[in-house]
C-alpha cells in the first residue's frame, strides 16, 4: 500500500452543543431535580460555562496519536459535527499541524453523525481502488457509523471507559489510549 493512499479520519469533541446549551441548561437542572433552575444558577453562570466549553482541549494523547500516524505516511483528517473554526483551535493550541482542507464538519452538509450519509461522502473522498480508510473515534457510536458505510474503524476508551460492542458491534481496533490506538491502526494497515 502506497503512503499517500493511507488516511485515517480523527473524530474530535465537538457539537452543536454550544448553540443548544444555553437553551436547555435551565431544563436539565430541573431534569436532575434543582427546583428553582434560575435561582440555583444565572445567566453569568451560564455563559463563563459556555465560554469554557469554546476553550476545550485536544483530548490526552491526541498530538501524540496524530504524530504517530503521521510518521507512518498516514494522512490525517478530521470530522466533526462542530465549529471548524473553534475545533480548528484546538489543534493549533496543541501544536498539531492539520491543514485546514483536512478539517471537515457534518454541519456543511447538514447530515448529524452518527446517520450513515453523513460519512458515505468521506469515504468516497478518501478511498481508493488499493485502500480503505480508518476512521478512529473516542465514542464508539462515532466509529460505528462510521463503519456501517465501509470504513476500517479503530476506538479508544479513553473518554467512554466502557466498550459497548454488544450495542455498536466490534471496531476493527480497540485501544484504551490514542497514542496506542494509532500502533494499532499501523500495525493492522500492514496485515
Amino acid at each position: 500500500m502506497a503512503a499517500s493512499n493511507k488516511n485515517v479520519v480523527f473524530n474530535v469533541v465537538g457539537t452543536l452543543f454550544l448553540k443548544l446549551f444555553e437553551a436547555l441548561f435551565y431544563r436539565c437542572l430541573h431534569y436532575a431535580g434543582i427546583e428553582n433552575p434560575r435561582f440555583f444558577a444565572t445567566a453569568d453562570n451560564v455563559a463563563y460555562l459556555l465560554n469554557e466549553l469554546k476553550e476545550l482541549k485536544l483530548r490526552d494523547g491526541a498530538a501524540e496519536c496524530i504524530q504517530k500516524l503521521h510518521d507512518a505516511g498516514f494522512t490525517v483528517w478530521c470530522f466533526t459535527t462542530g465549529d471548524i473554526s473553534r475545533v480548528g483551535r484546538y489543534f493549533s493550541k496543541a501544536g498539531v499541524d492539520l491543514p485546514a482542507e483536512n478539517l471537515l464538519s457534518c454541519d456543511t452538509d447538514g447530515v448529524a453523525k452518527p446517520c450513515p450519509e453523513a460519512y458515505k461522502p468521506i469515504l468516497n473522498r478518501l478511498a481508493t481502488s488499493e485502500s480503505k480508510p480508518w476512521f478512529a473515534a473516542a465514542h464508539l457510536w462515532d466509529a460505528s457509523g462510521a463503519q456501517s458505510v465501509g470504513f476500517n474503524t479503530a476506538y479508544s476508551t479513553i473518554l467512554e471507559g466502557e466498550y459497548l460492542s454488544e450495542i455498536y458491534g466490534e471496531p476493527d481496533v480497540v485501544a484504551e489510549t490514542l497514542p496506542a490506538m494509532a500502533d494499532r491502526i499501523i500495525v493492522a494497515s500492514k496485515q
